[in-house]
């Protein structure tokens, strides 16, 4: 059990939030969700004693281990990874540690051979024999190849220490476990058995997490940071959004009954909870959807980008054909024998762990890349538009977003591209800030917006959530949805494949790919292993 008595933190006269009093317990799933800015990282690591309240006191149940995912990945870089794991339980640690040195000692005393049996007895009790088997289980589950539980994390590419850390934050059943961003990294495989662990999960957990999917699978409630509040609701993010769109929607209605909106409110929250998971968890989480009161719910104040591709020339029958394209990649095959044809209506997601092949055959659909052989043909009524994973090579001018943007651009007016910049949330003196100095999401919202300008009908995009705040990934994935012309693309959020995609390309390690005119689920069930 976490209990929050009063809890308030102010930066100067900046107030993130006050007076919150919220109680975590049970087998429960709470994710945080807000704005950039708004305090999600900073109200966990409140949480977790890293930093002070300003007010208020966070009071932990007696005797429960809180366990927390820690973003610093090379603080463990001279210890092996399964140690690394083991020290998520510091007590269990402690006592093998204690214990191992104690029975290299050459002089062993009876006072040695006393204290080494309480410590025997102790690691007993911690389950301490069971350790490393355990460790190993959630290191293989995550995706951790066994080859790499013995060698030492500094020797460890990034991604897979990024794993371990979180297998270290997993271990040992803690009682509470906080995890900011704990997708960060992961490929859809470890990201559905993180889903799965934590659905079969028997304690209280805390999520920061911009992937929609995932909230949706796990999470038993929301915590919302708005209006500089907390507020806590049942339901998943999903129900959140919708109820606060819905709630908005009927605002501006003001001229119906309000019996009508209640009524309208209940039948979708009768709807939603009929929809719930099939995990072991779903009774639970249905009853709490039914619980729901409609006062908890509050129209949101973060505001969406607007995301809308309108191509100028309609797709002809004609779209794109490969004809056995093959490329290397500094003298390594990546795209073999490729034969691949994409016709009018085509959505298609690129999955698999094979980062650089589906990066390359974007750059190859794109035009931004020529083939080694074979021949890519493209269809007379064909425009294109192109979004590279790393788009750095845009912003190294020393121009504001008006004269960046007005290059791509037919209209130049100034009122015309401010104006286009602001359904960007772009506004006021934000627009005269220089490129170079950007943030990523910003430049992610730039480069959108260089798209919507080109008015192509077909579309590439490399891994367009990347560094996207939850509303502007809702906006893209509106966007694409809508679109009529072709889209090919990568992502790992998974809802924006599952709602946008309708024919998978699954490239596996060894450039080998099957390709399926089916939505990512039926894809999953029929085709995955």
């Amino acid at each position: 059990m976490l209990i929050v008595d009063n809890v308030g933190l102010r930066f100067g006269k900046r107030v993130l939030f006050d007076n919150v009093n919220l109680k975590f317990e049970g087998d429960n799933c709470y994710g945080v969700i807000g704005a950039n800015g708004a305090g999600k990282s900073t109200f966990l690591k409140i949480l977790s004693g890293e930093i002070d309240s300003t007010s208020g006191e966070v009071i932990i149940g007696k005797g429960e281990r809180l366990s927390v995912l820690l973003q610093n990945h090379n603080a463990y870089d001279d210890y092996n990874v399964i140690d690394t794991v083991i020290m998520g339980d510091k007590e269990l640690y402690d006592i093998k540690t204690e214990k191992e040195a104690l029975y290299m000692k050459e002089d062993f005393t009876n006072e040695d051979g006393m204290r080494a049996g309480i410590l025997e007895d102790l690691f007993l009790k911690k389950n301490g024999w069971q350790a490393e088997s355990d460790a190993a289980i959630l290191l293989t589950g995550l995706g951790v190849d066994i080859s790499l539980h013995n060698k030492m994390m500094r020797d460890l590419k990034e991604s897979d220490k990024v794993k371990v850390m979180l297998a270290r934050a997993l271990f040992g059943e803690p009682d509470i476990l906080l995890l900011d961003e704990p997708t960060n990294g992961l490929d859809l495989d470890s990201k559905n058995w993180l889903e799965e662990f934590l659905l079969d999960f028997k304690n209280t957990v805390i999520v920061i997490s911009h992937d929609r999917h995932f909230l949706n699978k796990v999470c038993t409630h929301m915590l919302d940071i708005d209006y500089e509040k907390i507020t806590l609701f049942a339901g998943n993010y999903d129900f959140w959004y919708e109820s606060s769109q819905l709630i908005q929607k009927q605002m501006r209605e003001s001229n119906k009954k309000k019996e009508e909106r209640i009524a309208e409110l209940q039948d979708f929250i009768r709807r939603f909870s009929a929809n719930a998971s099939k995990s072991k968890q779903a009774t639970s989480r249905k009853k709490s959807l039914e619980k729901i009161q409609l006062e908890e719910i509050r129209p949101s104040s973060r505001k969406y980008p607007y995301i809308n591709f309108e191509p100028e020339k309609v797709l002809g029958k004609e779209v794109i054909h490969f004809d056995h394209v093959n490329k290397d990649i500094d003298g390594i095959p990546v795209i073999k024998n490729m034969r691949l044809t994409i016709k009018p209506g085509d959505k298609i997601a690129l999955i698999g762990n094979n980062e650089l092949a589906k990066t390359t055959l974007l750059r190859l659909l794109s035009g931004d890349l020529m083939p080694d052989s074979g021949e890519i043909k493209i269809g007379v009524t064909v425009t294109r538009s192109y979004y590279p994973k790393n788009n750095d090579a845009y912003f190294k001018n020393d121009v504001n977003m008006i004269e960046w943007l007005r290059e791509y651009s037919t209209n130049k007016e100034e009122t015309f591209v401010r104006g286009f910049l602001g359904r960007m949330l772009f506004s006021g003196d934000e627009t005269l800030k220089k490129v170079n100095v950007l943030s990523g999401g910003e430049k992610v919202r730039c480069m959108l917006s260089k798209m919507m300008l080109e008015h192509a009908n077909t579309l590439f995009l490399d891994e367009p959530t990347n560094h996207l705040d939850m509303e502007s990934i809702s906006a893209l994935n509106e966007g694409l949805e809508r679109f009529t012309g072709c889209v090919v693309f990568t992502s790992y959020d998974q809802q924006l494949i599952e709602t946008v995609a309708n024919r998978i390309i699954d490239i596996k390690d060894d450039g080998s790919y099957i390709d399926k005119e089916v939505t990512y689920e039926e894809y999953m069930k029929r085709y995955a292993k």
